[in-house]
């Protein structure tokens, strides 16, 4: 807490599925912040592999050992969100040079719109710098083990929709 004041941050992204590179972001701000938020987009608009339900219900299972954690969903600009519930940092991940320029460029609007909103970029740890959702699902569809790569638990949901023909 700094001058008093409770440290409010933002973690957001769709996370389809939620991976152990963004539960290591997750963990390492739930550090720093004395509030953190996982926010889950919702976009009715775009088909993902998991519900917008499932993946809130993931999201809350992996992170149950953290007091300081709420998963929250929302629509429309995330920096709207975070002004009407008085969350002033946006907490990012980076995994590779790509990540830094659309974060940078992200961040620069977001300040444009909301001034009083910093973010903060979080250089993934080396053994997650490769991992994103989208690659998950690819390389499981082809068969590879994943399993040091998403939480037991999602692995698990992973393989059901895998059987199903939904992956």
């Amino acid at each position: 807490m700094i001058n008093d004041k409770i440290q409010k941050a933002m973690f957001a992204g769709s996370f389809d599925p939620i991976t152990n590179g963004h539960l290591d972001i997750i963990n390492r701000s739930a550090k720093i912040f004395d509030k953190l938020y996982i926010g889950v987009l919702y976009n009715p608009t775009k088909k993902g592999l998991f519900t917008f339900e499932e993946r809130v219900d993931l999201i809350k299972k992996c992170t149950s050992h953290l007091n300081n954690i709420e998963v929250v969903s929302f629509d429309g600009l995330l920096v709207k969100y975070c002004e009407e519930n008085g969350i002033d940092t946006l907490v990012r991940g980076i995994r590779i040079g790509s990540d830094v320029d659309y974060e940078l460029q992200m961040a620069r609007m977001n300040k444009e719109l909301s001034p009083q909103i910093e973010t903060i970029l979080f250089p993934s740890s080396t053994k997650y710098s490769f991992i994103s959702s989208s690659l998950i699902k690819e390389v499981l569809f082809f068969g590879a083990d994943i399993k040091k790569l998403v939480p037991e638990i999602v692995l698990s949901e992973l393989k059901d929709k895998k059987e199903k023909g939904e992956l």
